[in-house]
Protein backbone atom coordinates (compact mmCIF):
# COMPACT_ATOMS: atom_id res chain seq x y z
CA UNK A 1 0.00 0.00 0.00
CA UNK A 2 1.17 3.58 -0.98
CA UNK A 3 -0.14 6.68 0.79
CA UNK A 4 0.53 10.29 -0.09
CA UNK A 5 -0.69 13.57 0.61
CA UNK A 6 -2.95 15.65 -1.57
CA UNK A 7 -2.53 19.10 -1.76
CA UNK A 8 -4.83 21.80 -2.82
CA UNK A 9 -3.58 24.79 -2.00
CA UNK A 10 -6.72 25.18 -0.49
CA UNK A 11 -7.51 29.38 0.53
CA UNK A 12 -9.27 29.36 3.53
CA UNK A 13 -11.37 32.32 4.77
CA UNK A 14 -9.44 35.32 5.89
CA UNK A 15 -6.36 34.10 4.46
CA UNK A 16 -3.92 35.33 1.54
CA UNK A 17 -3.14 32.86 -1.89
CA UNK A 18 0.96 33.52 -0.76
CA UNK A 19 -0.21 31.93 2.74
CA UNK A 20 -2.32 28.94 1.01
CA UNK A 21 0.56 28.22 -1.56
CA UNK A 22 3.27 28.32 1.50
CA UNK A 23 1.27 25.96 3.48
CA UNK A 24 1.15 23.63 0.06
CA UNK A 25 4.89 23.67 -0.10
CA UNK A 26 5.33 22.92 3.34
CA UNK A 27 2.68 19.89 3.44
CA UNK A 28 5.02 18.53 0.55
CA UNK A 29 8.33 18.67 1.98
CA UNK A 30 6.61 17.04 5.56
CA UNK A 31 5.14 14.22 3.55
CA UNK A 32 8.55 13.26 2.39
CA UNK A 33 10.41 13.75 6.08
CA UNK A 34 7.06 11.83 7.27
CA UNK A 35 7.92 8.88 5.90
CA UNK A 36 5.04 8.90 3.12
CA UNK A 37 5.19 7.79 -0.44
CA UNK A 38 3.62 10.85 -2.85
CA UNK A 39 2.70 14.19 -3.22
CA UNK A 40 -0.31 14.57 -5.31
CA UNK A 41 -0.86 18.36 -6.56
CA UNK A 42 -4.02 19.55 -7.55
CA UNK A 43 -4.85 22.69 -10.12
CA UNK A 44 -7.46 25.25 -10.49
CA UNK A 45 -7.83 28.65 -12.33
CA UNK A 46 -9.40 31.87 -10.98
CA UNK A 47 -10.96 30.37 -7.33
CA UNK A 48 -9.74 30.20 -3.79
CA UNK A 49 -10.47 26.14 -3.84
CA UNK A 50 -7.28 26.04 -4.54
CA UNK A 51 -4.46 28.65 -5.57
CA UNK A 52 -2.25 26.95 -7.82
CA UNK A 53 -2.61 27.40 -11.54
CA UNK A 54 -0.37 24.92 -12.63
CA UNK A 55 0.07 21.67 -11.15
CA UNK A 56 3.31 20.22 -13.40
CA UNK A 57 4.97 23.98 -12.23
CA UNK A 58 5.01 23.01 -9.05
CA UNK A 59 5.70 19.65 -8.72
CA UNK A 60 8.97 20.82 -10.65
CA UNK A 61 9.52 22.77 -7.54
CA UNK A 62 8.74 20.17 -5.22
CA UNK A 63 10.93 17.52 -7.23
CA UNK A 64 13.96 19.98 -6.52
CA UNK A 65 13.57 20.04 -2.97
CA UNK A 66 13.13 16.39 -2.39
CA UNK A 67 14.80 13.83 -2.94
CA UNK A 68 12.77 10.64 -2.64
CA UNK A 69 8.79 10.53 -2.83
CA UNK A 70 6.94 10.25 -6.24
CA UNK A 71 5.31 13.85 -6.79
CA UNK A 72 2.34 13.54 -9.02
CA UNK A 73 -0.28 15.88 -10.37
CA UNK A 74 -3.92 15.44 -9.61
CA UNK A 75 -4.51 16.92 -12.08
CA UNK A 76 -3.01 19.36 -15.04
CA UNK A 77 -6.62 20.23 -16.78
CA UNK A 78 -6.02 18.34 -20.43
CA UNK A 79 -8.39 20.80 -22.34
CA UNK A 80 -6.98 23.80 -21.36
CA UNK A 81 -3.42 22.94 -22.26
CA UNK A 82 -1.92 21.72 -25.53
CA UNK A 83 -0.88 18.00 -25.04
CA UNK A 84 2.19 18.21 -26.84
CA UNK A 85 3.39 20.99 -24.42
CA UNK A 86 2.50 19.24 -21.22
CA UNK A 87 3.75 15.88 -22.48
CA UNK A 88 7.48 17.74 -23.06
CA UNK A 89 6.99 18.97 -19.67
CA UNK A 90 6.62 15.82 -17.91
CA UNK A 91 9.34 14.36 -20.36
CA UNK A 92 11.49 16.64 -18.82
CA UNK A 93 10.72 15.96 -15.63
CA UNK A 94 10.64 12.30 -15.65
CA UNK A 95 14.21 12.49 -16.97
CA UNK A 96 15.49 14.91 -14.61
CA UNK A 97 14.07 13.35 -11.46
CA UNK A 98 14.65 9.82 -11.92
CA UNK A 99 11.35 8.81 -12.79
CA UNK A 100 9.61 10.81 -9.56
CA UNK A 101 7.50 12.34 -11.17
CA UNK A 102 3.46 10.94 -12.10
CA UNK A 103 1.47 12.91 -14.69
CA UNK A 104 -1.93 12.40 -13.71
CA UNK A 105 -4.92 13.96 -15.94
CA UNK A 106 -8.49 15.12 -16.24
CA UNK A 107 -11.15 16.78 -18.35
CA UNK A 108 -12.02 19.52 -15.48
CA UNK A 109 -14.83 20.75 -15.88
CA UNK A 110 -16.93 23.65 -18.33
CA UNK A 111 -15.44 26.48 -16.15
CA UNK A 112 -14.43 30.05 -17.34
CA UNK A 113 -11.06 28.92 -18.41
CA UNK A 114 -11.90 27.18 -21.33
CA UNK A 115 -12.57 30.93 -22.22
CA UNK A 116 -9.90 32.33 -20.91
CA UNK A 117 -7.42 29.77 -21.94
CA UNK A 118 -9.12 30.14 -25.82
CA UNK A 119 -9.25 26.47 -25.77
CA UNK A 120 -13.70 27.02 -26.03
CA UNK A 121 -16.27 24.17 -24.95
CA UNK A 122 -15.69 21.65 -27.26
CA UNK A 123 -12.28 21.08 -26.07
CA UNK A 124 -14.13 20.12 -22.96
CA UNK A 125 -17.43 18.09 -24.01
CA UNK A 126 -15.75 16.61 -26.82
CA UNK A 127 -11.97 17.09 -27.17
CA UNK A 128 -10.59 14.85 -23.64
CA UNK A 129 -10.24 11.66 -25.94
CA UNK A 130 -8.50 12.66 -28.82
CA UNK A 131 -6.07 15.16 -26.54
CA UNK A 132 -5.14 11.85 -24.18
CA UNK A 133 -4.24 10.00 -26.71
CA UNK A 134 -1.81 12.40 -28.43
CA UNK A 135 -0.52 12.77 -24.42
CA UNK A 136 0.47 9.21 -24.40
CA UNK A 137 1.67 8.99 -27.76
CA UNK A 138 3.73 12.04 -27.32
CA UNK A 139 5.66 10.07 -24.13
CA UNK A 140 5.57 6.77 -25.50
CA UNK A 141 7.33 6.98 -29.28
CA UNK A 142 10.09 8.65 -30.89
CA UNK A 143 8.33 11.18 -33.32
CA UNK A 144 4.35 12.02 -33.59
CA UNK A 145 2.18 13.27 -36.10
CA UNK A 146 -1.17 14.42 -35.27
CA UNK A 147 -4.40 14.53 -37.72
CA UNK A 148 -7.35 15.03 -35.81
CA UNK A 149 -10.24 17.48 -35.13
CA UNK A 150 -8.21 19.84 -32.85
CA UNK A 151 -4.38 19.27 -33.45
CA UNK A 152 -2.99 18.72 -36.72
CA UNK A 153 0.41 18.85 -37.47
CA UNK A 154 3.82 16.77 -39.24
CA UNK A 155 5.63 14.68 -37.95
CA UNK A 156 8.27 15.99 -35.20
CA UNK A 157 10.68 14.62 -33.34
CA UNK A 158 10.04 13.93 -29.03
CA UNK A 159 12.54 15.71 -27.31
CA UNK A 160 13.57 14.68 -24.70
CA UNK A 161 12.54 11.65 -25.17
CA UNK A 162 10.91 10.20 -21.47
CA UNK A 163 12.86 6.83 -22.53
CA UNK A 164 16.32 8.24 -21.89
CA UNK A 165 15.88 8.43 -18.41
CA UNK A 166 17.96 6.17 -16.52
CA UNK A 167 15.06 4.65 -14.99
CA UNK A 168 13.46 0.95 -15.81
CA UNK A 169 10.40 2.93 -16.60
CA UNK A 170 9.91 3.87 -20.60
CA UNK A 171 8.48 6.88 -19.90
CA UNK A 172 6.63 9.37 -16.66
CA UNK A 173 3.10 7.28 -15.34
CA UNK A 174 0.01 8.54 -16.58
CA UNK A 175 -3.36 8.29 -14.77
CA UNK A 176 -6.54 9.60 -15.54
CA UNK A 177 -9.48 11.40 -13.49
CA UNK A 178 -12.50 9.20 -13.68
CA UNK A 179 -15.84 10.88 -13.09
CA UNK A 180 -17.72 8.67 -15.37
CA UNK A 181 -18.11 5.30 -17.47
CA UNK A 182 -17.26 7.29 -20.39
CA UNK A 183 -13.87 8.33 -18.92
CA UNK A 184 -13.04 4.86 -16.91
CA UNK A 185 -13.69 3.21 -20.48
CA UNK A 186 -10.94 6.11 -22.13
CA UNK A 187 -8.35 5.16 -18.99
CA UNK A 188 -8.74 1.22 -19.64
CA UNK A 189 -8.47 1.57 -23.32
CA UNK A 190 -5.32 3.43 -22.96
CA UNK A 191 -4.13 1.32 -20.44
CA UNK A 192 -4.16 3.94 -17.21
CA UNK A 193 -5.02 3.87 -13.92
CA UNK A 194 -7.68 5.69 -12.36
CA UNK A 195 -7.52 8.64 -9.78
CA UNK A 196 -10.98 7.73 -7.97
CA UNK A 197 -12.46 11.00 -6.54
CA UNK A 198 -13.07 11.68 -2.74
CA UNK A 199 -16.46 12.55 -2.85
CA UNK A 200 -17.44 8.65 -3.94
CA UNK A 201 -17.73 5.92 -1.50
CA UNK A 202 -16.08 2.11 -2.04
CA UNK A 203 -18.67 0.63 -3.34
CA UNK A 204 -18.75 3.03 -6.06
CA UNK A 205 -14.92 2.84 -6.27
CA UNK A 206 -15.25 -1.03 -6.44
CA UNK A 207 -17.89 -0.59 -9.34
CA UNK A 208 -15.92 1.90 -11.60
CA UNK A 209 -12.68 -0.78 -11.24
CA UNK A 210 -14.78 -3.45 -12.31
CA UNK A 211 -15.91 -1.60 -15.17
CA UNK A 212 -12.20 -0.17 -15.83
CA UNK A 213 -11.25 -4.39 -16.08
CA UNK A 214 -14.16 -5.20 -18.43
CA UNK A 215 -13.23 -2.42 -20.61
CA UNK A 216 -9.22 -3.45 -20.29
CA UNK A 217 -10.01 -7.11 -21.30
CA UNK A 218 -12.43 -5.68 -24.35
CA UNK A 219 -9.31 -3.39 -25.49
CA UNK A 220 -7.04 -6.49 -25.21
CA UNK A 221 -5.11 -5.25 -22.31
CA UNK A 222 -2.74 -8.64 -21.48
CA UNK A 223 -3.93 -10.15 -17.77
CA UNK A 224 -0.75 -9.17 -16.40
CA UNK A 225 -1.23 -5.11 -17.16
CA UNK A 226 -5.05 -5.72 -15.84
CA UNK A 227 -3.68 -7.31 -13.03
CA UNK A 228 -0.44 -4.65 -12.28
CA UNK A 229 -3.17 -1.78 -12.75
CA UNK A 230 -2.76 0.14 -9.12
CA UNK A 231 -5.45 3.00 -9.29
CA UNK A 232 -5.58 5.83 -6.67
CA UNK A 233 -8.26 6.43 -4.70
CA UNK A 234 -8.55 10.54 -3.10
CA UNK A 235 -9.53 11.09 0.40
CA UNK A 236 -9.15 13.15 3.11
CA UNK A 237 -7.29 12.63 6.48
CA UNK A 238 -7.59 14.26 10.12
CA UNK A 239 -5.77 12.54 12.98
CA UNK A 240 -6.08 13.56 16.72
CA UNK A 241 -6.29 11.56 19.91
CA UNK A 242 -10.28 11.03 19.75
CA UNK A 243 -12.65 10.77 16.66
CA UNK A 244 -14.94 13.30 17.59
CA UNK A 245 -11.83 15.89 17.40
CA UNK A 246 -11.10 15.44 14.67
CA UNK A 247 -14.21 15.75 13.20
CA UNK A 248 -14.25 18.63 15.05
CA UNK A 249 -11.06 20.17 13.47
CA UNK A 250 -12.89 19.39 9.82
CA UNK A 251 -16.38 20.68 10.42
CA UNK A 252 -15.11 24.58 11.91
CA UNK A 253 -12.37 24.80 8.89
CA UNK A 254 -13.93 22.89 5.96
CA UNK A 255 -17.10 24.59 5.16
CA UNK A 256 -16.21 27.86 4.91
CA UNK A 257 -13.67 27.04 2.47
CA UNK A 258 -15.56 25.16 0.20
CA UNK A 259 -18.46 27.71 0.45
CA UNK A 260 -15.80 30.46 -0.14
CA UNK A 261 -14.43 28.45 -3.14
CA UNK A 262 -16.84 26.40 -4.62
CA UNK A 263 -19.00 29.36 -5.08
CA UNK A 264 -16.27 31.20 -6.75
CA UNK A 265 -16.64 28.31 -9.84
CA UNK A 266 -18.03 30.07 -12.71
CA UNK A 267 -19.47 28.40 -16.02
CA UNK A 268 -18.42 29.82 -19.75
CA UNK A 269 -21.37 29.10 -21.23
CA UNK A 270 -23.93 30.34 -18.03
CA UNK A 271 -25.01 27.08 -17.33
CA UNK A 272 -26.42 26.79 -13.55
CA UNK A 273 -23.96 24.43 -11.42
CA UNK A 274 -25.76 22.72 -8.09
CA UNK A 275 -23.10 23.47 -5.52
CA UNK A 276 -22.98 21.34 -2.49
CA UNK A 277 -23.96 21.72 0.99
CA UNK A 278 -20.59 22.39 2.61
CA UNK A 279 -21.43 21.01 5.94
CA UNK A 280 -23.01 18.11 4.77
CA UNK A 281 -20.19 17.33 2.08
CA UNK A 282 -17.82 18.21 5.40
CA UNK A 283 -19.94 15.62 7.11
CA UNK A 284 -19.59 12.97 4.32
CA UNK A 285 -16.15 13.29 3.95
CA UNK A 286 -15.54 12.83 7.36
CA UNK A 287 -17.77 9.53 7.02
CA UNK A 288 -16.45 7.96 4.34
CA UNK A 289 -12.58 8.69 5.02
CA UNK A 290 -9.37 8.21 7.44
CA UNK A 291 -11.04 11.08 10.07
CA UNK A 292 -10.84 10.21 13.71
CA UNK A 293 -7.70 8.22 15.87
CA UNK A 294 -4.86 6.46 14.25
CA UNK A 295 -6.39 3.45 14.85
CA UNK A 296 -9.85 4.44 13.02
CA UNK A 297 -7.75 5.81 10.12
CA UNK A 298 -5.62 2.79 9.67
CA UNK A 299 -8.93 0.24 9.58
CA UNK A 300 -10.52 2.77 7.20
CA UNK A 301 -7.66 2.42 4.53
CA UNK A 302 -7.50 -1.12 4.92
CA UNK A 303 -10.69 -2.01 4.37
CA UNK A 304 -10.89 0.54 1.25
CA UNK A 305 -7.89 -1.51 -0.26
CA UNK A 306 -10.08 -4.64 0.67
CA UNK A 307 -13.30 -3.75 -0.47
CA UNK A 308 -12.40 -1.89 -3.47
CA UNK A 309 -8.57 -3.97 -4.62
CA UNK A 310 -6.97 0.09 -4.50
CA UNK A 311 -3.40 0.29 -3.27
CA UNK A 312 -2.55 4.17 -3.55
CA UNK A 313 -3.97 7.10 -1.25
CA UNK A 314 -4.05 10.94 -2.00
CA UNK A 315 -5.20 12.03 1.25
CA UNK A 316 -6.38 15.52 1.80
CA UNK A 317 -4.36 16.80 5.06
CA UNK A 318 -4.85 20.35 4.87
CA UNK A 319 -8.18 20.33 6.26
CA UNK A 320 -7.49 22.17 8.94
CA UNK A 321 -6.64 25.30 6.90
CA UNK A 322 -3.92 26.12 9.42
CA UNK A 323 0.24 25.21 8.67
CA UNK A 324 1.19 23.97 12.11
CA UNK A 325 -1.95 21.35 12.73
CA UNK A 326 -1.58 20.61 8.79
CA UNK A 327 2.61 19.47 9.49
CA UNK A 328 1.38 17.64 12.50
CA UNK A 329 -1.03 15.48 10.60
CA UNK A 330 1.24 14.59 8.09
CA UNK A 331 3.57 13.99 11.04
CA UNK A 332 1.26 11.66 12.60
CA UNK A 333 -0.10 9.80 9.08
CA UNK A 334 3.89 8.72 9.16
CA UNK A 335 4.40 8.03 12.79
CA UNK A 336 1.08 6.16 13.27
CA UNK A 337 -0.76 4.71 10.87
CA UNK A 338 1.70 3.75 8.29
CA UNK A 339 3.04 1.20 10.25
CA UNK A 340 -0.38 -0.28 11.17
CA UNK A 341 -0.60 -0.85 7.48
CA UNK A 342 2.75 -2.25 6.47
Amino acid sequence: MHVGSFVLAAQFPGQGQGEALHRAVRSAQVTEEAGLDAVWLAEHHFVPYGTCPSAITLAALLLGRTSRIQVGTAVSVLPTVHPVALGEQAALLHVTSGGRFTLGVGRGGPWVDLEVFGAGLAAYEHGFPESLDLLVRWLREPAVAASGERFAFREVPVVPRPAEALTDAPGPEVVVACTSPASVRLAAEHGLSMLLGMHVGDEEKAEMIALWRRHARAAGRSADEIAGAAHVSAGVCQIADRGSEAVETLLKAMPGWLKQGLEAHMTVDGRVRAMRDPLAYTELLCGLHPVGTPRLCADRLAATSERTGISRFALLVEGSGDLTTTEENVRRLGAEVLPQLR
